[in-house]
Parts: structure tokens; C-alpha cells; sequence
């Protein structure tokens, strides 16, 4: 069993973006078209010429020199958004080409380690394959991988990654359209719109916190500074045209009114959607890091914590006392992520405020899920997660479960709404589920008829556990409730408090541990009170056990005689 890392606080939001809709013209899209197609091909060539210039240090990339050559067919400020744009991109490439390496790397080694050991032999850990047909198919696997793998390391050492403006995806789609159910019309739109250039950077102090792009905060009037090719479209001073539309930005409104307001920096993106033939007008800016409270800080606030099991189709969650105790009955969300993108992304929004509603009702302090990822998984692949019909599915389901948009969403919402979101290793979370929660957490919601407890539910508790900083394993009589006794403690994992002296200590309960490792209160397990000069008790019988609960005082040491 490998060792188990330590929970940590998911960190928050780094910055802010809000969106909404430029009902513009006929006429004024056209004009957004023209400067977004002069902008995207100077953004173009400069994007090569950083490519040419390869893995440099920050201060050698040339930026000055290439941003005095944008100036010329620009402004200024356009060709520095330009070669901060291609400076980014490069360096996503880059990034790519690194993960990509390691993810070769990763599934090349599963196989070598596989092939070393004859078909249907075992060594360790390590199983062979079943016969020589696929030992055969694998070798040739391998032998891709190793090609795939000298082709990254080629161009990851001469810092030439390769770049598709517009996206590598969306190129490929021209060459089977029937299969993508576009013409060839539609899919140049769609190219187009994706290449197009309409990015200006905020800038504190400038008017409204942003020269390039401004948006009046009392109209919501926008203003666009035009290229120098373009001045002649101009219908506002300076160069400038401005659009009939106003925006407003509803969501999140405040927060961008202090802002322009305070002429702080706010970034401005033009987005065309030509599916449905729609501008849109994105504000971005950064915000503040905020301190969040870490594991054993939010342990020690005493809080509830609600467990979140991700599936392909589902979300299993449920509430646990600061003891580890579950509370109540276990919940299910339906996770569809059917149909288009919109609509997905919208279902699983819908999700994440259902589980801060629930957390919010049940006075949580945070939500626990799984650190998931599924790099190592997604790159192995079948060397790692079965074979045949059963390891395919399996797969598929694991390349269907939102990891990463789930994360970013939940971060996001559950920080706006007070609530920390706690990540735990993943391991063995399904497995003792099953294993230790699953049957008792049925029984305990045996009077609801409709209520059925799956295994990711007691993964949810494991969860969790897991974050509270206790043993997922549990003992008997954890989740049930006693006549006297409301809700029992978990199973050895409160901190013992100290009493006082004079008085005597609760009675050992099923769920309370005894040393010895006994599970049961037995008689001689009631502890006395402590003897005082007062009140001092003959202890009758030669029972060591009773002996053993006196302690000693001098006034006790006295009365018997001894020193």
C-alpha cells in the first residue's frame, strides 16, 4: 500500500472574468471583422518570429524589436498586447511539449516493464502478456511511442514548438467536414472567427483602466481605438470608433464598477460566436491572493465537512460531524454532460450550486473531494486499466469524467460563496468505501425506503475522513445511534480532553478505544474518583484493576504507613 499525501487547500481564484453581449450592426460588425483580421495577421507573423527566436531567456526574446516593428501597423499599445499574446502562447506550447514528453515517457516505461517478463509469466508485480500476438502488437506500440518520443525531445531542445493559430483541432475538421456535419462555408467562419485578434491589456490610470478598449461605467457606451490602416473608419475622436450598443455586465457588475471607477487595470476581449452570430465583450482583470485556511486550522474551527465523490454520471456526496461521524442521508446529483458544450458546461454549473446549497444548509465550512487528475492514467492506458471490452469501457469512462473543468468551477463557486475546498489523495477512497461504509451507512438509512447507499457514498465519507484527519476504517457502532447518547464519537479519533480532579470520567462506550485494544466496556473499566485528604476509601479485595484506578496521594501515603 503506497503512503497516503496530506490534504491541502485548494487555492483560490487568481482573477475575474465576466461577459456579456455587443448587440452591434450589420455595418459595425463588419468593422469589428476588419480590425480583428488586420490585428490576427500581425499577431501571426509576430507569433513566428518568436518561434524563430527559440528557448531564450525572458530578457533575450527580442519583444522591443518586434513590438517596434507592430508599432509601424498598429499603435503601440496593440502591438504590446500582440507580443505579450505570442510570448504567452509560446510558452503554453512549450509547457505542452514538456507534459507531452512525460506522458510518452510514462507509457513506454509500462510497457518495457511488461515485456521484460515471458507471455503468461508473472515477476512481482509485474505480468506479462497473455500470448505472442499482442507481445508482438506491443513491441510495435513501443517502437511508435520511442519515434513520437525522439520527434518531442527534437523539437523541445530547439525551442521550436508548433503553434496552429486557431487551434490544431478545428484544422484538422477541414479535411473530413461530412463527418462533421459542416460546409465548407461554415467551417471557414469558424476559422476565421477563431483567428481573429481583438485583445487589449488594462492599463492602471488610463481612463476607465483601459485606452485601448474603453467602456463608459454610467452609459456603457464602447469605444475601440482603430488601427492606423484603419483611421478612416473612425467616428469618434482620436481615432476611435465607437459602437451604438451599451454593455453592462450584470454579473459580478460591482466588482468591475470599482474598478473603472477607480481607473484600475481591466482587460477587454472581442469574442465572435459564428454559430450563432453573436460579439460578445469579456472583462477580465486579477485579483487579490487570498489567504485561505489550511486543513488543520479548519479542523480546529470545528466545522462540517461535506464529502464530493465525481463520477461520469453522478455526484455522491455526504455531511460529516467534525468526529467523522456521517449526518443525515446520503445525497445524489445526476451528472449529464450530454449534447453540446454550452449546455454541458451549464448542467455542471447547476450541479456545483446544488452542493453549496447543501453545504450551506448544513452549516459546512467546506467541501472535501478527490485531488484527481488522471495524467498517468490517460497515458497509460490499457497497460494500467484492463483489457478487452470490460478495460475498454472502463476507459472511457475515466476519459468522460470532468476532472479538470470540475475543479475550476468548484474552486471558483465555493470561494465566492465562504467556502474552502479541500483536495486528498485519491487512493483507495472507493475500495474502503465499500469496504467499511457502504453496509452500515444502508442500515443506518434503513427507514427511508427510497434511499440507497452505493459504494461512491461511502467514498464520499472516506473523503471526507480523509480531510477531517481521520482513519477512513471505522469500527462498530460508529454510525448507529444509542437511546442515551444522540451521536457517538468516531472511532478513537477525538482528542481526549482532560478533567479535573474530583471527577469522575464518562462511562467507555462501544465506539470509545481502550487500550489493550478491547472494543467492549467491561466493569473493572469505570474509573473511581480521585481519593482526596477528605474523602479517602477503603479499596477492599486484592483487585489489581480497582488498585490500578487509586492514584496515590501523601494523604493516602500517610494513612498507610508508607514514605
Amino acid at each position: 500500500m503506497r503512503a497516503i499525501a496530506a490534504p491541502f487547500a485548494v487555492a483560490a481564484p487568481g482573477g475575474a472574468r465576466i461577459r456579456d453581449r455587443l448587440r452591434v450592426t450589420p455595418g459595425e460588425a463588419e468593422v469589428l471583422r476588419l480590425i480583428g483580421d488586420h490585428l490576427g495577421r500581425l499577431q501571426r507573423t509576430d507569433l513566428a518570429l518568436r518561434v524563430g527566436v527559440g528557448r531564450v531567456k525572458a530578457g533575450e526574446n527580442r519583444r522591443a524589436e518586434r513590438k517596434k516593428k507592430l508599432t509601424a501597423g498598429s499603435s503601440s499599445r496593440w502591438a504590446g498586447a500582440m507580443t505579450r499574446a505570442s510570448e504567452n502562447q509560446y510558452q503554453l506550447s512549450l509547457r505542452c511539449l514538456y507534459d507531452e514528453r512525460a506522458s510518452l515517457g510514462r507509457a513506454a516505461r509500462a510497457i518495457e516493464i511488461r515485456l521484460a517478463v515471458p507471455c503468461g509469466e508473472r515477476k512481482g508485480k509485474a505480468r506479462g502478456y497473455a500470448y505472442q500476438g499482442e507481445r508482438w502488437a506491443k513491441q510495435r506500440r513501443l517502437a511508435m511511442l520511442r519515434t513520437r518520443l525522439a520527434r518531442v525531445d527534437a523539437r523541445i531542445e530547439s525551442g521550436r514548438p508548433g503553434i496552429v493559430v486557431g487551434g490544431r483541432r478545428l484544422a484538422r475538421v477541414r479535411h473530413s467536414l461530412a463527418d462533421a456535419g459542416l460546409t465548407e462555408a461554415q467551417w471557414r467562419q469558424r476559422w476565421e472567427a477563431a483567428r481573429l485578434f481583438l485583445t487589449a491589456d488594462g492599463e492602471s490610470g488610463a481612463p476607465y483602466g483601459n485606452y485601448t478598449i474603453s467602456v463608459d461605467p454610467s452609459e456603457g457606451g464602447v469605444a475601440i481605438v482603430l488601427p492606423e490602416p484603419l483611421r478612416h473608419l473612425a467616428n469618434a475622436p482620436r481615432g476611435r470608433y465607437r459602437l451604438t450598443c451599451a454593455v453592462g455586465f450584470p454579473h459580478r457588475r460591482e466588482e468591475w464598477l470599482d474598478r473603472v471607477t477607480a481607473n484600475r487595470a481591466v482587460r477587454y476581449d472581442v469574442v465572435h460566436d459564428p454559430a450563432r452570430d453573436r460579439w460578445y465583450l469579456d472583462a477580465s482583470w486579477a485579483t487579490e491572493t487570498a489567504l485561505l485556511p489550511t486543513p488543520e486550522e479548519l479542523r480546529a474551527l470545528g466545522g462540517r465537512l461535506l464529502g464530493v465523490d465525481l463520477n461520469a454520471d453522478h455526484l455522491a456526496a455526504y455531511v460529516l460531524d467534525p468526529q467523522g461521524n456521517p449526518i443525515g442521508a446520503p445525497l445524489t446529483i445526476p451528472l449529464d454532460l450530454t449534447g453540446p458544450a454550452s449546455q454541458r458546461d451549464g448542467r455542471l454549473r447547476a450541479a456545483i450550486s446544488r452542493l453549496l446549497r447543501t453545504a450551506r444548509e448544513h452549516g459546512c465550512a467546506g467541501i472535501a473531494i478527490e485531488n484527481l487528475g488522471f495524467g498517468d492514467a490517460r497515458a497509460i492506458g490499457r497497460e494500467t486499466m484492463g483489457r478487452g471490452r470490460r478495460g475498454k469501457t472502463f476507459r472511457r469512462t475515466v476519459a468522460g469524467i470532468p476532472t479538470a473543468k470540475f475543479r475550476e468551477r468548484l474552486r471558483s463557486m465555493a470561494f465566492h460563496a465562504g467556502l474552502v475546498v479541500l483536495a486528498v489523495d485519491p487512493a483507495y477512497t472507493s475500495v474502503w468505501g465499500e469496504r467499511y461504509w457502504k453496509t452500515p451507512l444502508q442500515q443506518q438509512n434503513q427507514k427511508n425506503q427510497q434511499t440507497t447507499v452505493t459504494r461512491h457514498h461511502g467514498a464520499s465519507v472516506a473523503i471526507a475522513r480523509r480531510a477531517l484527519g481521520h482513519r477512513v476504517r471505522r469500527r462498530p457502532g460508529v454510525t448507529a445511534h444509542d437511546r442515551r447518547i444522540v451521536t457517538r464519537r468516531a472511532t478513537g479519533q477525538a482528542a481526549p480532553t482532560p478533567r479535573a480532579c474530583g471527577t469522575a470520567s464518562p462511562p467507555r462506550t462501544a465506539s470509545t478505544p481502550l487500550p489493550g485494544g478491547k472494543t467492549r466496556p467491561r466493569r473493572s473499566d469505570q474509573l473511581a474518583l480521585f481519593p482526596t485528604s477528605k474523602t479517602v476509601r477503603e479499596v477492599t479485595g486484592p483487585s489489581p484493576a480497582r488498585l490500578a484506578t487509586v492514584r496515590p496521594t501523601p494523604a493516602n501515603n500517610a494513612k498507610n504507613g508508607s514514605s
